[in-house]
């Protein structure tokens, strides 16, 4: 089969090169001159399986609640006349309580692990290098509440079979001596040795690479205009090359929305209202001048909300979500107030190791579901598939997701428990059964 995916980034590309797997004839379209320029440019950098916790739980509302006025708080909420903004919100207040957050986590867990594997034996099979450290994930805790809560948390996950570890303070400086500067301030954190960081735009560029060779097509710096619905079917997608400003209308058999925090608004004009609202996150990147001095395992900061990532003589740290529209931009008070606060943040764990005179800030849009579950499947439009809504978690499911949709497409029922959209049917034989419109 023809398929058009549209998105170039980790969502995008994974799910080009699994697509080729199965057979099919694949051509990706994005907007940016080259693959993960957006959302997957300069994320957390880490594949954090054993943390892929949802934001909504019962003491979420009361956290937020607190941060309202703080333009640095981890979850920074602007209220906005956007009727999509107001119904994420309330969606997000349903699932506030333990019973939704234990159904959540169970998906998280399984779509994290299943792609998790995805992406090792992907790895091992293209040999792409991508400043991969295999280290774990060291999340630490600033104060007793925060640290008893840590280890609540922690005994959740095991229940899903997942190995985060809780660690005394001691243990946690065993993990990651760097942070010894910083200890009289640490209560203590969890550990899960089985996960791992590395540079998602590196590697999503290498895949996307990879998948050109292959014989994919790629119509880089090609805005997509709007999807046309003939019947029960998509019959093509609109797009204006940039560099000409021609319009034309490209056909497939099949189609894929992998656009992010955009996939919502593309799909609205053909009746399909997905829950994702832009989150917009934040993140530094620093040049280390005591590379022997800083981190090597990805860390998590529960008192500030953000992640710091090894990336070779670099560091990368990451965070904070303001909901707060499509708004990208770095000039405003606000974003410069959220920009300095990680260079700080950075600064008090690990003083004098990273020089924070060229920051390198950037800010991109994670597609954030209330649930943060993605939707991964087919739509009520027959040919038309779904693979957006990752949120945070864009580079932890990127491989599993991919896979899962092209297995999906192909008539196979991928092998992990989740809910995937559109329930698809599959006959036997493994053909695939029509959707409804």
């Amino acid at each position: 089969m023809k398929v058009i995916v549209l998105g170039a980034g980790i969502i995008g590309i994974s799910t080009a090169w699994y697509l080729l797997d199965e057979g099919h004839e694949v051509t990706v379209v994005d907007r940016q001159d080259d693959a993960a320029l957006e959302t997957s440019f300069a994320n957390g950098a880490q594949i954090s399986v054993s943390f892929c916790e949802p934001w909504a739980s019962a003491d979420a509302p009361l956290k937020v609640a607190k941060w309202l006025l703080r333009d640095d708080s981890p979850l920074l909420f602007r209220p906005r006349l956007d009727p999509h903004q107001w119904r994420w919100g309330l969606s997000f207040l349903t699932q506030c309580h333990d019973a939704a957050f234990e159904r959540n986590v169970a998906q998280l867990v399984a779509l994290g692990r299943y792609s998790h594997e995805s992406l090792k034996a992907l790895v091992a099979a293209t040999g792409i290098a991508y400043q991969r450290l295999e280290r774990g994930i060291l999340h630490f805790f600033s104060s007793q509440a925060d640290f008893d809560a840590g280890a609540a948390g922690a005994e959740i996950m095991r229940r899903h079979g997942v190995d985060r570890r809780v660690l005394s303070r001691d243990d946690v400086l065993r993990v990651e001596p760097a942070l010894a500067a910083f200890a009289p301030h640490i209560f203590g954190g969890t550990y899960t040795p089985s996960d791992e960081s590395g540079d998602a735009k590196v590697f999503t560029q290498q895949l996307a690479r990879l998948c050109a060779a292959r014989g994919a097509t790629f119509l880089y710096g090609h805005d997509v205009l709007g999807l046309e619905r003939a019947g029960a079917a998509v019959s093509g997608v609109r797009v204006r090359e940039r560099a000409t400003q021609a319009v034309r209308t490209l056909a497939a058999d099949h189609y894929v929305a992998a656009m992010g925090a955009f996939t919502a608004p593309l799909l609205r004009p053909l009746g399909l209202y997905l829950n994702i609202y832009p989150a917009k996150g934040y993140s530094a990147t620093l040049r280390l001048k005591h590379p022997e001095r800083a981190s090597t395992v990805s860390l998590l900061d529960d008192g500030r909300k953000i992640a710091i990532s090894r990336l070779g003589d670099q560091v990368r740290i990451a965070g904070t979500a303001e909901m707060a529209g499509y708004d990208t931009s770095l000039d405003g008070p606000t974003a410069q107030v959220r920009c300095r606060a990680l260079v700080q943040r950075y600064e008090q764990l690990f003083p004098g190791v990273a020089d924070t005179r060229e920051p390198n800030f950037w800010a991109g849009l994670r597609p954030s579901t209330p649930t943060n579950i993605p939707y991964i499947g087919r739509s009520r439009i027959a040919n038309l598939w779904l693979n957006a809504g990752h949120g945070t978690l864009g580079w932890t499911h990127g491989a599993g997701s991919g896979r899962a949709l092209a297995l999906l497409m192909s008539g196979k029922r991928p092998d992990l428990a989740f809910g995937f959209s559109g329930a698809v049917p599959v006959r036997p034989g493994g053909r695939l059964a029509p959707a409804a419109a």
